[in-house]
């Protein structure tokens, strides 16, 4: 079964909006979740999920409770995790990558960087 789905979690329908516009303009399909535990329900009935787009900073749990989780679930903790934020500060990148996200990158999104980065998952 092809794993190449993108899940969208953005707290911020505008975020989801613009990034699943731009990955659908690049062949990839896309869905979506506006919290983290939504973001976890979808993850474990949909199987072909190959790759999570996760905020980082969302109310409720965010993305770093977000990946714990994913992480302490043998059906979820190999699903790769990149770590989309709008913290761009000294260490966040690090703390981002701690928690177990694969790759990290910041708002506003570099298409072409945040491309490279599925390719490598998907």
């Amino acid at each position: 079964m092809a794993k190449d789905k993108i899940l969208i979690v953005d707290d911020d329908n505008r975020n989801i909006f613009a990034l699943s516009a731009v990955l659908k303009a690049r062949k990839y399909r896309c869905i979506s979740s506006t919290s983290g535990e939504d973001a976890l329900a979808l993850l474990k009935q949909d199987k072909e999920i190959g790759i999570v787009l996760m905020d980082m900073m969302m109310p409720g749990m965010d993305g770093y409770q977000a990946i714990a989780e994913m992480h302490a679930d043998d059906d979820l903790k190999d699903v790769p995790v990149i770590a989309v934020t709008a913290q761009a500060m000294l260490g966040d990148r690090e703390r981002c990558l701690e928690a177990g996200a694969m790759g990290y990158v910041s708002k506003p999104i570099n298409v072409d960087t945040l491309t490279e980065i599925i390719t490598k998952y998907i």
